[in-house]
């Protein structure tokens, strides 16, 4: 079964409540509208989606063992199908979906040469974006190893060079140790010059 035909039937159920004054078993509409075609259960269904779109169209009283045994029409029920019932509500949504599809249909399509030019900017921008990318890792990468080379140097640099005190330290002890050795050197200097000063006087 179509919408609109499910729609064009609620409007009926709608206006048969709208006629009567009094609650009617739901059996009636399945007489007057849908035996031997269709079953209670469907006239059923119809009805609870009228509740769900507004519970105010009909009112429902249970019973027999169905939530839905007999109905009424309320003060909204009349004044909803003038206003053009469900199948209103059905046209308009049809309509929404024409315009949409037409709106789609003549959406321009672009030409090949657009096309082409689309695709050179989307290339170019991927060009600019991957050379952006390199230049972006090629500087982490420098500053990455910048940052080692200043480590390693700071380390090594604490055992290559002393301070100026430590320097002066050293110079003196090394004078130090120097200066008994140059002493004993004049020593056998001025010996070695006396003994060869008295070999000539002998001769």
């Amino acid at each position: 079964m179509s919408e609109f035909f499910k729609a064009e039937l609620k409007d009926k159920f709608l206006q048969y409540a709208s006629d009567r004054d009094d609650y009617f078993e739901v059996q009636l509409l399945y007489d007057e509208f849908l035996r031997p075609n269709y079953s209670l259960n469907f006239i059923e269904r119809l009805l609870r989606e009228i509740l769900e779109y507004d519970p105010d169209l009909i009112d429902v009283m249970s019973g027999n063992g169905s939530k839905i045994f007999m109905i009424s029409s309320t003060g909204l029920t009349e004044e909803f199908i003038e206003t053009g019932g469900f199948k209103h509500l059905f046209l308009q949504e049809e309509e929404k979906w024409d315009t949409f599809l037409d709106q789609l249909a003549n959406t321009r399509k672009l030409s090949n040469e657009e096309k082409q030019n689309l695709g050179k900017t989307e290339k170019a921008s991927y060009r600019r974006e991957r050379t952006f990318l390199y230049g972006l890792i090629g500087a982490v990468a420098l500053s990455f190893v910048f940052t080692l080379f200043s480590l390693f140097n700071a380390l090594f640099d604490n055992n290559k060079y002393i301070s100026q005190q430590e320097f002066e330290e050293r110079i003196q002890k090394l004078k130090n140790e120097l200066n008994p050795e140059n002493s004993e050197v004049d020593s056998l200097f001025r010996k070695s010059v006396g003994a060869l000063n008295s070999n000539d006087s002998i001769k």
